[in-house]
């Protein structure tokens, strides 16, 4: 699909810039700029600042009215690199460790297609966003008037995922990914002597009660077939020592599920167990339960089409189209609340290459995947904007 063979190894250069000199959060000056400075480089109309650090390409052609975006996340994590190539990270405890910089590449080198070839009819939309490895910086756009200051008419993401073989595609209509929450419990209770747990209310006991209620909720409040979900405590901490019952105790953990009802269900019984087990025991508790990420919840006719343009790339044998549901979660998600879309997974490979996790020191994303990404964001546009 390139005309020009020199675009694969651009793309190369730009992913191992980008993750030579990794930022994070919203944090990302060098990033934005240097991707910024490519679209300008391309001809493309580049608006900075969408959501403190986001970027936004527009590139028109023909008369159409249509439009669409595509979505390529920026910024880092804070990990220490432990790869030893050349390009590894240049900053100390900063990291590419989930391909964002394959992913901006990836985009570029779209861009940079589309810009010189204009055979597409209507809008494309460039989207270049921070922070979402914290799941702030898509709402961030989108409170910055993301989709009131750029017509975008159906939006789309891409995701590398390693264990899948480089050259597949996997996508599915409905929930692809869960929601991401986090709860805090704090229970108070009266300490005192190790030697004298009658003379006061054991938060310890009270919270272990509570850890074993927490097993409850899918078993007892989900349904088996319909609600997938995961509810985790993740940490029990007091203030007591060898021979002193603490006078508080916190509980931190996570929860992960599929849809809205399913995760208002969680909350709602899980206040109640704290609420009840608190009561039985008389103690005191303070309950805080927070929802960073939503659902990643495809549509269905963007669905179709994202397979139909995967199809064309990669063949109809190595593409999924209705894969499981994964329990990770992706900051996607709030643009798919507001716009129809799709997010799909590209294979960045397998064993040793491609195939080191997520989120791992030893990570790097896999060169080979830029061309096939970039040509999979070529094909939706020109299948979408006729």
């Amino acid at each position: 699909m390139f005309l020009d063979p020199k675009l694969p190894q651009k793309m190369i250069e730009w992913r191992h810039h980008m993750h030579r000199h990794p930022e994070c959060g919203f944090d990302l000056p060098l990033t934005a700029d240097f991707i910024a400075k490519k679209l300008e480089s391309f001809g493309i109309e580049t608006v900075r600042g969408i959501g403190k650090t986001g970027i936004v390409g527009i590139l028109r052609n023909g008369t159409g009215n249509h439009s669409v975006g595509l979505r390529a996340d920026m910024d880092a994590l804070f990990i220490t690199e432990q790869n030893r190539f050349a390009y590894r990270s240049a900053h100390d405890g900063k990291m590419h460790a989930c391909g964002h910089d394959g992913h901006s590449a990836m985009l570029l080198g779209a861009a940079a297609h589309l810009a010189e070839h204009r055979d597409f009819n209507g809008t494309v939309h460039f989207i270049f966003q921070p922070d979402e490895e914290h799941g702030q910086g898509a709402q961030a756009m989108i409170d910055d008037g993301l989709f009131d200051r750029f017509s975008i008419d159906e939006v789309y993401g891409l995701h590398n995922m390693p264990g899948l073989a480089e050259g597949t595609f996997t996508v599915r209509p409905g929930s692809l990914m869960a929601s991401e929450s986090s709860f805090e419990i704090r229970i108070t209770g009266v300490g005192g002597h190790a030697a004298m747990p009658h003379k006061g209310i054991d938060p310890i006991v009270v919270g272990s009660q509570i850890i074993l209620g927490l097993q409850t909720i899918v078993s007892r409040n989900l349904s088996a077939i319909e609600e997938s979900a995961v509810v985790s405590a993740t940490e029990f901490i007091t203030n007591g020592t060898v021979n002193v019952i603490p006078s508080e105790v916190v509980i931190k953990g996570d929860c992960r599920c599929f849809t809205e009802e399913a995760l208002t269900k969680i909350r709602d019984a899980m206040e109640r167990i704290v609420a009840g087990t608190c009561q039985a025991a008389g103690a005191q508790y303070g309950f805080d339960f927070r929802n960073t990420f939503h659902p990643t919840i495809n549509s269905p006719d963007q669905t179709t089409k994202a397979i139909a343009a995967a199809n064309a790339i990669f063949g109809t044998d190595n593409v999924i189209s209705d894969c499981h549901p994964l329990t990770i979660s992706e900051d996607f998600s709030s643009m798919l609340r507001v716009k129809p879309g799709c997010y799909g997974l590209i294979g960045n490979g397998t064993g040793s290459a491609g195939g080191c996790a997520l989120h791992n020191p030893n990570y790097d994303f896999n060169d080979r995947v830029l061309a096939h990404g970039a040509q999979y964001w070529v094909q939706l546009v020109r299948d979408i904007l006729l």
